[in-house]
């Protein structure tokens, strides 16, 4: 079993770990080392048992905080899910109807009929202006 010295407020430490897992102890360690140096920023040299508690508290608080938000998003991301399922199992909607009004072939001739008129009024005139 490999041993790997970390050091956490400016103390050693020799700990033991399972073979491979020297990485993951290491990065523990940095992280409750950054919340020591942090606690001896502001309070000064403590002892090392109250060190370590208060950095682990203070770990341990971080770490509620990203499960509390993890468990938000969680919930966040099913109810999302469930939506989107929602919407694809609902049946498609009714096709829009939409109506073009038609004009009546009687009312084409009509106007048909007027236009002609129209033309030979236009013809009369013009016949008339050339004279």
């Amino acid at each position: 079993m490999p041993e790997v010295e970390i050091s956490i407020g400016g103390r050693s430490f020799e700990v033991a770990c399972q073979e491979g897992e020297q990485h993951f102890l290491q990065s523990a360690a940095k992280m409750l080392d950054d919340e020591a140096r942090v606690l001896a920023s502001q309070i000064g040299r403590i002892p090392e048992t109250r060190m370590l508690l208060m950095a682990g508290l203070m770990l341990a608080d971080k770490s509620a905080g990203m499960e509390d938000r993890m468990r938000e998003l969680e919930t966040k991301v099913a109810d999302q899910t469930a939506e989107l399922e929602k919407l694809k199992n609902a049946p498609a909607p009714a096709p829009e109807k939409v109506e073009v009004p038609v004009v009546p072939s009687s009312v084409k001739d009509s106007l048909a009929e007027l236009a002609a008129r129209a033309e030979s009024l236009a013809s009369t005139v013009e016949e008339k202006a050339v004279s």
